[in-house]
């Protein structure tokens, strides 16, 4: 079977589907504008978080793809993206989500064209919003989104996410093959397969954002408002029956930096919801492991596809056969260059 059409098959395996760019300029509209074209068969529902489909991005001023929606179709947008789009679209649904474009309107498509996106900026917005969706008969809903506002690929609202890259990310290649295949191994950690040790960090989680989980499976919880700035003091409450460190909000290097320098963490598995809370370099991740640390989630992404621009709009590119098969060395993931999606 041919790759894309597999790829587009297996789609319709799930529900919600996030798509992430590394940088602008890497491909994710026209992953977009691919999915809506080619797949037959489905009720789609698109929205996003944040700002996208407009002619011109909004900060560089380049072109940017645009997205074409095919007729039937239902959106979740801005009213004043609604206002500029060029398709014809019925309101069936004001929301109370308010952003800086107005209020967020639940339309269908009465005719084919082009859009602009502009969703909530708020994750339970943005989980309701895609229930609201599902009730209106989308069986396959598009979260169009940025990286940099990653949170949205959580499980609890997406069960499934493609990642775009490309030259724009850096003008090196290696660079940008390094920085993708780094993502894809945080977004594949290994999960807690421990049914006591996830039931109890849950428990936690509730009401503590950080708790420590000992040998006998008792367990604690921290005063420490966040892991930010709290390595240190997190650290030094740690006892010898620790087994477990449990982080409910952001992991960034200098808590792992800490980690491999504080005598009182030996053993210690560290755990975090999920890898949208993973703002970790590839050097101080590797040094972590090094050191005998050890990261787990207790969800992963499902990363199920990755697309490529070997283009960037500054005039550079890579060559396209040398990019893809050094992605393909380091990630076991369908890696796709979809082309420009002309003749929408």
């Amino acid at each position: 079977m041919d790759m894309k059409k597999d790829f587009l098959t297996k789609l319709g395996d799930y529900k919600v589907i996030s798509i992430i760019g590394l940088a602008k300029n890497v491909s994710k509209t026209t992953t977009l504008n691919y999915i809506i074209k080619n797949l037959e068969g489905h009720k789609l529902g698109l929205t996003s978080i944040g700002r996208d489909g407009e002619k011109y991005d909004v900060i560089t001023q380049l072109p940017k793809p645009r997205i074409f929606i095919k007729m039937g179709t239902i959106v979740a947008t801005a009213r004043q993206s609604y206002e500029t789009s060029e398709a014809q679209m019925e309101i069936l649904k004001k929301t109370e989500y308010s952003t800086p474009l107005g209020e967020i309107l639940i339309l269908k498509a009465l005719s084919k064209g082009f859009i602009e996106l502009a969703g909530p900026s708020i994750n339970k917005h943005l989980q309701e919003i895609c229930l609201e969706l599902k009730n209106l008969g989308c069986d396959l809903i598009l979260i169009d989104g940025a990286f940099d506002r990653r949170s949205y690929a959580t499980p609890i609202i997406s069960d499934a996410t493609i990642l775009s890259t490309g030259a724009s990310v850096s003008r090196n290649m290696e660079r940008v093959v390094d920085l993708t295949s780094h993502i894809y191994d945080l977004f594949s950690l290994e999960i807690v397969k421990d049914d006591e040790i996830r039931k109890i960090s849950k428990d936690i989680l509730l009401t503590a954002q950080v708790g420590i989980i000992n040998d006998d499976y008792s367990s604690y919880k921290l005063e420490e408002p966040t892991a930010l700035g709290s390595s240190k003091a997190i650290f030094n409450q740690l006892t010898k029956d620790a087994k477990y460190l449990v982080i409910k909000g952001a992991l960034t290097d200098s808590f792992l930096d800490e980690y491999g320098i504080n005598k009182k963490v030996k053993d210690i598995t560290v755990i975090t919801t999920d890898p949208t809370k993973l703002f970790i370099s590839k050097q101080v991740f590797y040094k972590f492991i090094k050191k005998g640390g050890r990261l787990k989630v207790l969800d992963r992404i499902n990363l199920i596809a990755i697309t490529v621009n070997h283009t960037s709009p500054l005039g550079y590119e890579f060559e396209n056969n040398q990019f893809m098969r050094l992605l393909q060395e380091r990630i076991n993931i369908p890696i796709f260059n979809l082309g420009p999606c002309d003749n929408l």
